[in-house]
């Protein structure tokens, strides 16, 4: 059974720091796309980071690149999303989401609240 669960979310000041985790069970990450995911109220769900299965292989949204980074480590199975300088409009929803066999795959979310 695929199962995506997300962590590490919760109440930062704006310029400050946080580390999503997302641990996967059910397949092997290391042949994924991960992908992380945001939504916020009355906003359209964005695509903020990807990470292929190369490290290399990553993507940004333009609002969060130099600021974010995501990682995987294929011995936890888990991958991690690094935010850093957070400012109020990062504050949303974020979810881990993968696709396999043509089937969307998403965790239940973690909410990040900036705010001073």
């Amino acid at each position: 059974q695929v199962q995506l669960v997300e962590s590490g979310g919760g109440l930062v000041q704006p310029g400050g720091s946080l580390r999503l985790s997302c641990a996967a069970s059910g397949f092997p990450i290391s042949s994924s796309i991960l992908r992380w995911y945001r939504q916020a109220p009355g906003k359209e769900r964005e695509l903020v980071a990807s990470i292929g299965t190369s490290d290399s292989s990553t993507t940004y949204a333009d609002s969060v690149k130099r600021r974010f980074t995501i990682s995987r480590d294929n011995t936890k199975n888990t991958v991690y999303h690094q935010m850093n300088s957070l400012k109020p409009e990062d504050a949303a929803v974020y979810k881990c989401h993968t696709r396999l066999l043509l089937k969307n795959y998403w965790g239940q979310g973690t909410q990040v609240t900036v705010s001073s």
